[in-house]
């Protein structure tokens, strides 16, 4: 049941993952890094989802000790996620980079660790080293991100471990139909990143005619429709307005209607890269 920020799924493992989470890609480190962590956390949100190749590990683990020291909200209530990059990609050198994450965080641990591209013939021995993390308690769940179907498939013809998390390009001009009802039959819980599209959505027609019909903004009535497709989602923000904004989508529901036009608006169109046409 999702009522608020504190909301929570249950991972194939048995771990709660919060539905919502505060996004960091592209925010150097700096104050206002950690002034974003700060107020996401005060605000309620327990997800803070960054990665290796971000440089902004040690910033996002400052906000972090700094709010749970203004607040006193435990560590242990917080979902902490990172990424290894592709160039880290093996056993040793998947365990080197998570132990340097945790380093940058000042933390002992992680929630959640992802494999963060799928790099052909590399990341089945940095998911047999995330299945070591895993085995040995330092990470409390796995997982992958920008995994198609294939790369699952393949991955789970060695895997020992299934993974609990892909996160991917999601939004209504990508709505993944076909990789979540995949993931769905393996109960792979799917992420969202990029869910507003970069904010390039935030102009169109039909979702502006029904953001307001219920009196909230365009990101609102975006998020809301991942949410209420079973999608967590993570969207990035250093406006502290904006980060409570966009945490204000508990209090109201799309109808089938509604989330059925908003799928209409999918055209396969990523502002990513194609996990399949990647230059690493």
């Amino acid at each position: 049941m999702m009522k608020n920020l504190q909301s929570t799924t249950t991972l194939n493992n048995g771990v709660e993952m919060p539905w919502l989470g505060l996004g960091v890609f592209q925010v150097e480190e700096g104050q206002v890094l950690v002034d974003a962590v700060k107020v996401a956390i005060k605000h309620g949100y327990r997800s803070i989802d960054t990665a290796a190749i971000y440089g902004n590990e040690a910033g996002v683990g400052q906000g972090i000790r700094e709010a749970i020291e203004e607040t006193g909200v435990p560590r242990e209530d917080l979902f902490v996620t990172s990424k290894v990059w592709n160039s880290e990609l093996g056993y040793d050198s998947t365990i080197a980079a998570y132990e340097e994450s945790v380093s940058k965080l000042g933390l002992d641990y992680l929630d959640l660790y992802l494999i963060h591209w799928p790099v052909a013939g590399k990341y089945k021995e940095a998911w047999r080293a995330l299945e070591t993390l895993y085995k040995d308690g330092r990470v409390k769940a796995i997982g992958v991100s920008n995994f198609q179907i294939h790369h699952l498939e393949d991955l789970m013809k060695v895997a020992e471990i299934k993974p609990m998390i892909n996160q991917v390009e999601s939004h209504p001009r990508l709505s993944q139909k076909e990789l979540k009802l995949f993931c769905e039959e393996y109960n792979i819980q799917v992420e969202a990143w990029a869910p507003l599209m970069q904010g390039q959505l935030f102009n169109n027609e039909a979702l502006q005619e029904i953001a307001n019909k219920y009196e909230k903004s365009v990101a609102q009535v975006i998020l809301r429709w991942h949410l209420q497709n079973g999608v967590i989602t993570i969207p990035k923000s250093t406006k502290a307005h904006r980060i409570v904004e966009n945490a204000d989508v508990f209090n109201f529901e799309l109808t089938d209607e509604d989330m059925k036009h908003i799928e209409s608006l999918n055209k396969n169109h990523r502002v990513g890269p194609d996990p399949d046409n990647f230059d690493f």
